[in-house]
């Protein structure tokens, strides 16, 4: 075999090693996209099953809820609230709200911040 094939054979392998890695990454990053919608269902369960009572199904506050004076959740005031301060009121509760941290794990709680951030501008 001489140098010029040998070039040649090296440079074929390289463009497809390199070939083969840009279509592994693209398939791991659709499957990382793709994954989340499953959190996001469960999420939204357990806002269901726990705030929306009192909050409503899309955070504008129940007939209940508004009659209690709860905040609408997609509100600028309610989004501006730090994250670790929604998780505390979430976890320990406030005014008339109960807490959660009993029957909610920590996970949970954040999951149910980052959906409240889902919320904003959907009025």
């Amino acid at each position: 075999m001489t140098q010029d094939q040998t070039e040649r054979h090296v440079m074929v392998a390289s463009l497809m090693l390199l070939v083969l890695f840009i279509g592994l990454s693209f398939f791991v990053v659709s499957i990382a996209q793709a994954s989340p919608a499953p959190d996001r269902a469960a999420d939204s369960a357990t806002f269901r099953t726990k705030c929306a009572t009192c909050h409503g199904p899309d955070g504008s506050g129940s007939e209940v809820g508004k009659s209690m004076h709860v905040p609408d959740l997609r509100s600028p005031d309610v989004q501006k609230v730090p994250d670790a301060q929604l998780a505390q009121i979430i976890s320990d509760g406030k005014g008339g709200m109960p807490p959660f941290k009993s029957s909610l794990g920590e996970n949970q709680i954040h999951s149910l911040v980052s959906y409240i951030r889902s919320l904003r501008g959907k009025k």
